[in-house]
């Protein structure tokens, strides 16, 4: 994912579905659905929780994003996907903490850490700024 930013390549017509269900109703349900009958699939995992985190469901998608650090413990994007919704839920300690973590397994994409809008209650933080200092030159 990036961070939390993926978009949908779907396209499916309005007249596929009833007219009060939007996209990511959809596509909330329909990888719940896949979930549960496959609650490691690695992809459909990261698609559901940037689909909750864009729905505001941040308790869920950090569930998610917890889970997905759980199944691949050395992946740097998951690790910066949970430091986000630790953000997001107003844990900020632990999304620094976990950032750290994202930034030592060799997250770099600096450009995107520093706009990313899920991680605004944590950017005027001086351990933010020294993340910043300390990874960028390495």
């Amino acid at each position: 994912m990036k961070g939390k930013h993926e978009e949908s390549a779907s396209t499916s017509s309005a007249l596929a579905r009833p007219a009060d269900l939007t996209q990511l109703d959809f596509e909330l349900d329909f990888f719940a659905r896949i979930l549960d009958r496959h609650p490691d699939y690695i992809d459909v995992l990261r698609v559901q929780g940037n689909n909750l985190t864009l729905k505001g469901r941040f308790a869920e998608g950090l569930h998610i994003d917890r889970r997905l650090v759980q199944l691949r413990p050395a992946d740097p994007l998951a690790h910066y996907n949970l430091a986000c919704s630790f953000c997001l839920v107003k844990k900020h300690d632990l999304a620094l903490k976990t950032l750290r973590r994202a930034l030592e397994l060799g997250y770099r994409d600096f450009r995107y850490l520093k706009e990313d809008r899920d991680l605004d209650a944590i950017r005027h933080d001086p351990r933010f700024r020294q993340l910043l200092r300390e990874f960028e030159n390495r």
